[in-house]
């Protein structure tokens, strides 16, 4: 699982880009294993849709799915909404601090304009309102299916791509303090809409990285 992870992180973040080679034995070598457990994380990954493996020829990082990243879309939406809406409906003052430290780290992070790190807070946030609304195995069934949005997400973080998030961050935070879960719904609905707008930013920027 440690090398699922790591791989996959890998991809998301383009430190391995679409359409790169990578071999069982340089990542057996990289991480200081057997091959197995790497054959075994090409297979996951593979199934992830971040991997194409082809017998006797070259593994290669697959290119992103623009119908891929619109269906993570969905799924994502279709579950957060209600994640968000519980949250906002019984709010108390541990929620709103929680919430306000995260989004401080994030300011934090987007000051320093470390986008690795802002991803990880980013995922962060969303991952403990699942967890606040008592929901957290839904939040892993949305993480095994918004791999191909996480990559369009990340190569478009920059200084005002991580404000704004901030900025959306903020209105889900204020809607929470007011017991206000239509409000809530809303802006999540909105910070999650921009997904369309990203991949057709990111096709436009990076083609030969999309299918």
């Amino acid at each position: 699982m440690r090398l699922v992870h790591a791989l996959r992180d890998d991809i998301v973040t383009m430190a391995l880009k679409p359409g790169d080679v990578i071999s069982e034995s340089d990542i057996a070598g990289r991480f200081g294993v057997s091959r197995q457990p790497v054959r075994e994380a090409f297979i996951r990954l593979a199934q992830q849709g971040l991997l194409l493996i082809r017998p006797k020829r070259a593994t290669v990082i697959k290119k992103i799915s623009p119908d891929g990243v619109r269906q993570s879309r969905f799924i994502r939406e279709s579950i957060e909404v209600e994640i968000i809406r519980r949250v906002a409906s019984a709010p108390d003052q541990a929620v709103h601090d929680t919430i306000a430290a995260m989004i401080a780290e994030q300011e934090e992070a987007a000051r320093a304009d470390d986008t690795r790190r802002f991803h990880a807070l980013d995922e962060l946030f969303h991952r403990t309102l699942a967890r606040l609304a008592g929901v957290e195995y839904a939040w892993q069934l949305v993480d095994d299916h918004k791999i191909q949005l996480d990559r369009v997400r990340y190569l478009t973080l920059g200084v005002s791509s991580k404000q704004r998030a901030i900025a959306e961050h903020k209105l889900i935070a204020d809607a929470i303090a007011k017991s206000d879960p239509i409000a809530a719904e809303a802006a999540m609905r909105d910070h999650l809409a921009r997904a369309e707008t990203l991949l057709s930013q990111t096709i436009e920027d990076f083609p030969d990285f999309f299918e």
